[in-house]
């Protein structure tokens, strides 16, 4: 097994990686009976896909570990209504000043970022949006 979540109260969970025992609590968002003072299970959802997206650059290309260092991916998560699920999910790169990448190595970077496992894992029915800001 990977982790184990349990009900804490009050629309809050408990998730633990069991390997390592590092955990991390959910809350109900504010626009579903939640506080909002935690990420909700849905928002793990676009975090779990930036985190992949740079974690799979960094595995697969190392070539680029040093200027991949302060890349920030943000993340808005759209919900639907009827059925209430995600929608749409937008990230946006920002990427460390002193980094700076050829068309080849932006079009690999994005060949791995399209192809990472949760992106991969993510149903066809929700959009996912991805800006990379190569000229930023």
């Amino acid at each position: 097994m990977t982790s184990a979540v349990s009900y804490t109260g009050e629309l809050r969970t408990l998730a633990t990686h069991l390997h390592s025992n590092s955990h991390f609590e959910t809350d109900a968002p504010l626009d579903n009976q939640g506080k909002g003072e935690r990420f909700s299970p849905t928002d793990l959802v676009g975090t779990a896909l930036a985190s992949c997206i740079i974690t799979t650059i960094a595995i697969r290309a190392k070539q680029f570990e040093t200027r991949l260092i302060g890349l920030v991916i943000s993340t808005e998560k759209i919900m639907a209504i009827n059925p209430r699920r995600i929608s749409v999910i937008n990230l946006s790169f920002t990427w460390p000043k002193s980094s700076i990448f050829d068309e080849k190595e932006q079009i690999n970077i994005n060949e791995i970022a399209e192809t990472c496992p949760v992106k991969e894992s993510i149903h066809p029915s929700i959009e996912v949006n991805i800006s990379y800001n190569w000229e930023s």
